[in-house]
């Protein structure tokens, strides 16, 4: 039982001292073509808020009806979800609905909800919907939060 407890604590070590490196979980073609992706702060400081930067090309304007979703599994349960209107939460960031083709570059922001996962490494996928429910981009890693920060 050391073993195992000395290995899970050496992951919890590793994940939390890594920059976390998310990949694209895209099921169908996305309306975005994306060059990078990242969250801050990290790790995610529960209870406080996260903010995701994305840069690249967009297809198509965002319009209304976009939404966002920020899903977190471990062992394969969803221990965290939350979802938000895309439109609302670019609007506070400079970027009303419709977003414009020649926009490269958005960030969004939302709060950590209290029940996020503390000091757990878990999968967390984040996802954005254009208002016409074509996929903008999907995005997934292994990430650490903590209430300490």
């Amino acid at each position: 039982m050391k073993f195992i407890t000395a290995i899970a604590a050496l992951f919890v070590a590793t994940v939390a001292n890594a920059q976390v490196n998310f990949t694209n979980c895209v099921d169908t073609p996305p309306d975005i073509v994306l060059s990078t992706f990242s969250i801050s702060p990290d790790p995610i400081c529960i209870g406080k808020e996260i903010c995701a930067t994305v840069t690249g090309v967009l297809s198509l304007p965002v319009i209304a009806g976009a939404k966002f979703s920020v899903v977190g599994r471990w062992l394969g349960r969803i221990v965290y979800q939350d979802h938000h209107d895309l439109c609302t939460l670019m609007a506070a960031q400079g970027h009303p609905c419709p977003v414009l083709t020649t926009v490269t570059s958005i960030t969004v922001c939302v709060p950590v909800k209290a029940h996020m996962p503390n000091n757990i490494p878990f999968q967390l996928t984040v996802k954005a919907l254009n208002g016409n429910n074509h996929l903008l981009y999907c995005q997934a890693a292994t990430v650490l939060a903590t209430k300490t920060c």
